[in-house]
């Protein structure tokens, strides 16, 4: 649905971005995470066909950027970080515009339905400058949704939102992926990430890695038991260490944290090994790293 192949772009003498490539499928939320000012957003304005590229090539749904720009802002959906409104002018008169310019079929219908579903129906005829930043937030994505496009590029989508109205973003987000929807998702909120995409590329003007958030936290950091026993000491951490299968292990109080490579299969073998010793084992875990433990490992190598 979205390809790139070296896109770049250079403002002078600032390389924005370095020769990316990447694959984004139909279906999938894909989340682009990176600091400010890593190019993110000149990302966004390539794939929208907003600004060109200095070299490299993208095609969205199937359109070439540069040569089928009209087409592709046609299929695509925007949330910009600063969407602009017309203060002066009722929520429903400035989705109408919108509409009208994007030439959906029924206006009346398709904004209506979208204030509805983001919950400013009760306010459509009050000016925008009136209405709080959350409430512009939302009217901004009912804006990017009324031609119903195949692409979403969402721009920090749940920015200056309360909790109620966040998690009505991003449960709609989810219901927008089942209907078939492909959701490119510029975000600082890691554990929204973590939560809505499929995967993740972390991007520093060119593309550091991507992945499924499991798949980056296994790369990263490994996968860790934590093995809570009554008592511990360092002897039950020595006969550990002598298991082929088992990489690190660490003594903490009376807790083994144990770096292994497929826990489903060798936890038996650990919690045998230790009651055979005469450990008492009260309960298995696994340390669960968060996408942001990812996040910032991986930026400050960089």
């Amino acid at each position: 649905m979205i390809h790139t192949e070296n896109l770049t772009k250079q403002f002078k003498q600032v390389l924005a971005v370095d020769g990316l490539s990447l694959d984004v499928k139909e279906g999938e939320v894909f989340g682009f995470l990176g600091p400010n000012g890593a190019g993110k957003t000149t990302t966004v304005r390539m794939l929208t066909s907003l600004i060109g590229p200095t070299r490299g090539t993208a095609t969205v749904a199937g359109f070439r950027v540069g040569r089928d720009d009209t087409a592709i802002r046609q299929s695509v959906g925007l949330l910009t970080e600063t969407p602009g409104m017309y203060d002066n002018l009722a929520a429903e008169t400035n989705l109408r515009i919108f509409a009208e310019l994007y030439e959906v079929a029924d206006v009346k219908g398709q904004v209506e339905k979208y204030l509805r579903i983001l919950g400013l129906w009760d306010r459509r005829g009050d000016p925008v400058g009136t209405f709080s930043k959350g409430m512009k937030q939302k009217l901004a994505i009912a804006r990017a949704l009324l031609h119903e496009p195949r692409i979403l590029f969402l721009d920090e989508p749940t920015a200056g939102l309360d909790p109620e109205a966040s998690h009505l973003v991003r449960e709609y987000i989810g219901d927008l992926r089942k209907e078939g929807r492909t959701i490119f998702l510029c975000t600082h909120n890691l554990d929204e990430a973590d939560r809505l995409c499929d995967r993740v590329g972390v991007f520093r003007t060119r593309l550091l890695v991507e992945d499924t958030p499991a798949n980056l936290r296994r790369s990263v950091f490994g996968r860790k038991v934590v093995l809570h026993l009554r008592a511990a000491d360092e002897t039950l951490a020595l006969r550990l260490r002598g298991l082929s299968f088992v990489g690190e292990v660490k003594l903490v109080e009376n807790k083994l944290v144990v770096t292994l490579d497929d826990p489903d299969v060798h936890n038996p073998d650990i919690v045998r090994l230790l009651v055979g010793a005469g450990a008492d084992v009260i309960y298995v875990g696994e340390l669960r790293h968060s996408l942001e433990d990812v996040y910032l490992q991986l930026v400050r190598s960089e």
